[in-house]
């Protein structure tokens, strides 16, 4: 999705569109709680994204074996949702009725609890995705530290997509949910629908979890990433939001979790 340089255009060996890479961008939800999977994903021998909850028992280990295999760790951020269990939204939750000093004073808490963060993405947050101001703020944050935003889609109407287009950072949003339903069958199913977007599209980003399915999710993907070799390639986050809208983080405040 990039504009190839003079040198590519020129070089007899630039594939044509036809044959144009297709990337598969895998971010798998919910570590920091040592849940189902965790040990299964963290050993997948595809490039993912690890997506870590802040301030639970296993944030920091996740994110540095994560980081120590390779893959992207970004910071699932608790946010409030339209309906749900507020029990599910782990701590450091943002919620609806925060000033705005109280929402940005969770974002900085939460990137600097999760170290190697290049990234953040919603945990729930059907609610604040669609909330100008407190989705400004948080934008703001991750802008300010670096860090880009992936929009889940737990709301359809959510308007992060836009405000990131306005503050100049890429608009990256979840494509297909793996795990909406934990049977193996279906996870199959869905692996399959990624791959036709991302031959489509040429680039399709996917959320699984850890948790009651995460053993199931992992053997899935696992197996669906072998046979999938050659047609796709894996890639972190990272690598999309970088190639396809030229991101390159410059931050203006400094983490303080190393």
């Amino acid at each position: 999705m990039g504009i190839p340089s003079g040198e590519e255009q020129n070089s007899p060996s630039q594939q044509s569109p036809v044959n144009k890479e297709k990337r598969i961008a895998v971010i798998i939800d919910d570590f920091g709680n040592g849940q189902g999977g965790t040990e299964e994903m963290l050993s997948m021998p595809i490039k993912l994204t690890v997506a870590i909850m802040p301030f639970l028992p296993t944030t920091r280990s996740d994110a540095e074996l994560a980081h120590k295999k390779g893959y992207d760790v970004i910071v699932h951020m608790p946010m409030e949702p339209k309906q749900g269990n507020p029990k599910w939204l782990g701590p450091g939750a943002i919620t609806a009725n925060m000033s705005d000093e109280e929402v940005r004073r969770k974002v900085e808490d939460a990137i600097d609890n999760v170290p190697y963060a290049i990234g953040m993405n919603n945990h729930m947050g059907s609610k604040i995705t669609g909330d100008e101001r407190i989705m400004s703020i948080v934008l703001n944050v991750c802008r300010e530290r670096g860090l880009f935003f992936v929009d889940s889609k737990t709301n359809y109407h959510s308007i992060v997509g836009k405000l990131a287009v306005n503050m100049g950072m890429p608009p990256v949003a979840n494509h297909i949910f793996l795990d909406d339903f934990h049977t193996a069958s279906h996870i199959s199913k869905q692996m399959k629908a990624v791959e036709d977007f991302a031959k489509e599209h040429d680039n399709c980003v996917t959320i699984g979890h850890v948790g009651t399915q995460g053993k199931k999710t992992a053997e899935v993907l696992r197996s669906s990433a072998a046979s999938m070799q050659g047609r796709v390639t894996f890639v972190g986050i990272s690598d999309m939001v970088r190639d396809i809208w030229g991101w390159q983080p410059a931050p203006i405040l400094p983490s303080n979790n190393n």
